[in-house]
C-alpha cells in the first residue's frame, strides 16, 4: 500500500500532540499546525460563510418574489447583491477547496503535513478576521458597497466610510489565499513522497497545484487595483476618474484580469474531485490522465488572456473584440476534452450510484451547460443583448452552484468516512442530493429566459412580464437554501458516531481502494486494474 493510505480514519480524533503534553480544547484549534485539523477549520467556516451569504441571497429573492418594491430599499437590495457575491466567493467556496487540499493534498502526496505548517495556521486564522472587516461594512454611515463584487468606479466610491474597511477586508482575504498557495505548492513539490514524479500525482493534487500558481498570480491584481481605488479616493490620485484625466474602463481591465482566472480557482479543484470520484465509482481507471492534467494546464494559461470578454460593451477596437471572442472559445476545447475523459471513464464501467458519485454526475452535466452559455457570451455581437442581464447570472451560477459547489459537496460526501471513520447515512446523503439537484434548476434555469427576454440584473424591481419565471426562480432559491439544513445534519451525524467504516469503504468489488489515486499514466483504457 502507498504511504498515501497510511493515515487510518480513526487516528486524526487523538490529537497528535497530546503525549507532550500540547494544548487541547479551544486551545488545540488555535494554535493548531495540524493539517487534518487546519482543514476541518477552513470546513467548518466555509460552511458557515455558506449560510450567511446564502441568507443574503435570501433577502433578495424575497424582494424579486414579485414585482414592486415590497422589502428592502434599492441600496440595501444592491449591498446584498454585492456582499452575497463576495461572502460566497471568498469565504465559501475558496476556504472550503483550500479545506479540502489541507486534508487531502498531504496524505495523497505521502507527506506527514503541510510544509509550512505554523503558515498554514495563519493563513486560516486571516480569514475570520477579514470577514469581520467586510460584513462590518454594513453596519457603518453609508453601508457596505452597493457596487457589485466587481466594486466598478465610480459607483463603490460613494460607499462612504465603509470603503477603506472593504479593501482592508480584500486584502487581508488575498494574503490568506495567497499563503494557502505557496504551502500548497512547496508541500507539493518537495513533500512528496519518492516514487511519486509529477505525472502519478492523483489528479486532485495536480489540479490544485495548478490553482495555485493562478491565485499567486492572480490576486497581487487585485489587491493593485483595489489600492488605486483607495488612492483615488483618499490621495487625489485620479487613476480611474475621467475628470483628473484617468480612466474608469482601466479599472475593468485590471479587475478582469484578477476576476476572470478567479473562476477557474474556484472550478479546477472540483475537476480534480470528480476525476477522483468517477474513477472509483466507475470502478476503472481514469481515461486520459495525461491529457487531463495538459487540459487543466491549458485552461489555467487562456484564462489569462480572456479577461476582456467581461467587457465587450465598453466601447473596444474591432480587432480586441475578434481577439477576446476567438481565445474565450479557445478554452471550450481542454474543457471539451476533460467532459470526454469522464464519460469515457464511466463508458461500460460496473457504475453504482452513491452520494458522492450522483453529484459529481450531476456536475458533468450542469456544468456543461453553464459551459454552453459561456460559450454563447463569448460571441461578442450575442454578448450585446446579453451583457448585464440574467442571462449572466444564470451563466455563472451554473459554473459556481452545480459546478464548484457540488464539487465540494460530492468531495465531502466521497472523504467523510476517511475523516471520521463512520459512514454517511445514504439515504439521507440522496435525499438531500436530489433535493439540491431539483431546486437549483428550479432557481436558475429560467433565469436563461428572463435575460433572454431583457430583464437587467441587479434591479429590484421589474416588469410584470418577467413575474412568474422570477417566482420560480424565488421559490427554487427557498427550497436549496432549506434543503442545505439536511447537509449540516448529516455532516453533523456522521462526525458524531455511526456505522464504522471499512479500508474498502465504498464496497468496491475490483478492489480500487475507495481512496485511489488517479492512476499512473500506463494504465491503457482496456487494462483492469490490478487486485490489491
Amino acid at each position: 500500500m502507498g504511504p498515501e493510505y497510511e493515515a487510518t480514519a480513526d487516528q486524526h480524533h487523538v490529537d497528535d500532540h497530546d503525549h507532550h503534553g500540547a494544548p487541547s480544547g479551544i486551545k488545540r484549534w488555535l494554535f493548531s499546525t495540524n493539517h487534518k485539523d487546519i482543514g476541518t477549520m477552513y470546513l467548518v467556516f466555509s460552511l458557515l460563510m455558506f449560510f450567511v451569504g446564502g441568507a443574503m441571497i435570501m433577502i433578495v429573492r424575497a424582494e424579486l418574489f414579485q414585482p414592486g418594491l415590497q422589502f428592502v430599499d434599492p441600496a440595501f437590495f444592491n449591498q446584498m447583491t454585492t456582499m452575497h457575491a463576495l461572502v460566497m466567493v471568498f469565504g465559501a467556496i475558496m476556504p472550503a477547496f483550500v479545506g479540502l487540499a489541507n486534508w487531502m493534498i498531504p496524505m495523497m502526496v505521502g507527506a506527514p503535513d503541510m510544509a509550512l505548517p505554523r503558515m498554514n495556521n495563519w493563513s486560516f486564522w486571516l480569514l475570520p478576521v477579514g470577514f469581520t472587516f467586510l460584513i462590518a461594512t454594513l453596519f457603518m454611515p453609508g453601508g457596505a458597497p452597493a457596487a457589485g463584487w466587481t466594486m466598478y468606479p465610480p459607483l463603490v466610491l460613494q460607499t462612504g466610510d465603509a470603503f477603506p474597511f472593504l479593501v482592508f477586508a480584500i486584502h487581508i482575504l488575498g494574503a490568506s489565499s495567497i499563503m494557502g498557495a505557496i504551502n500548497i505548492i512547496v508541500t507539493i513539490m518537495n513533500m512528496r513522497a519518492p516514487t511519486m514524479t509529477l505525472l502519478k500525482m492523483p489528479l486532485f493534487v495536480w489540479t490544485w497545484f495548478i490553482t495555485a500558481f493562478l491565485l499567486l498570480a492572480a490576486m497581487p491584481v487585485f489587491a493593485g487595483a483595489v489600492t488605486m481605488l483607495l488612492f483615488d479616493q483618499f490621495f487625489g490620485a485620479h487613476f480611474f476618474n475621467a475628470a483628473g484625466g484617468g480612466d474608469p474602463v482601466m479599472f475593468q481591465h485590471i479587475f478582469w484580469f484578477f476576476g476572470h482566472p478567479e473562476v477557474y480557482i474556484m472550478i479546477l479543484p472540483a475537476f480534480g474531485i470528480v476525476s477522483e470520484i468517477i474513477p472509483t465509482f466507475a470502478r476503472k481507471p481514469l481515461f486520459g490522465y495525461n491529457s487531463m492534467v495538459y487540459a487543466t494546464a491549458s485552461i489555467a494559461v487562456l484564462s489569462f488572456i480572456v479577461w476582456a470578454h467581461h467587457m465587450f460593451t465598453v466601447g473596444m477596437p474591432l480587432a480586441g473584440q475578434l481577439f477576446f471572442m476567438f481565445s474565450t472559445m479557445l478554452i471550450a476545447v481542454p474543457t471539451g476534452v476533460k467532459v470526454f475523459n469522464w464519460i469515457a471513464t464511466m463508458w461500460r464501467g460496473s457504475m453504482t450510484f452513491e452520494t458522492p458519485m450522483l453529484f459529481s454526475l450531476a456536475f458533468v452535466f450542469l456544468f456543461t451547460i453553464g459551459g454552453f452559455s459561456g460559450l454563447m457570451l463569448a460571441i461578442t455581437p450575442v454578448d450585446f443583448q446579453y451583457h448585464d442581464t440574467y442571462f449572466v447570472v444564470a451563466h455563472f451560477h451554473y459554473v459556481l452552484v452545480p459546478g464548484s459547489l457540488f464539487g465540494i459537496m460530492a468531495g465531502v460526501y466521497y472523504w467523510l468516512p476517511k475523516w471520521t471513520g463512520h459512514i454517511v447515512d445514504e439515504k439521507l446523503a440522496k435525499m438531500h442530493f436530489w433535493l439540491s439537484a431539483i431546486f437549483v434548476n428550479i432557481t436558475f434555469f429560467p433565469q436563461h429566459f428572463l435575460g433572454l427576454a431583457g430583464m437587467p440584473r441587479r434591479i429590484p424591481d421589474y416588469s410584470t412580464q418577467f413575474a412568474d419565471f422570477n417566482m420560480m426562480s424565488s421559490l427554487g432559491a427557498f427550497g436549496f437554501g432549506l434543503s442545505q439544513l439536511l447537509f449540516v445534519y448529516i455532516v453533523y451525524q456522521t462526525v458524531k458516531g455511526g456505522k464504522k467504516a471499512s479500508s474498502e469503504v465504498w464496497d468496491n468489488p475490483v478492489g480500487l481502494e475507495w481512496t485511489v489515486p488517479s492512476p499512473a499514466p500506463y494504465h491503457t483504457f482496456e487494462t483492469a486494474p490490478e487486485v490489491r
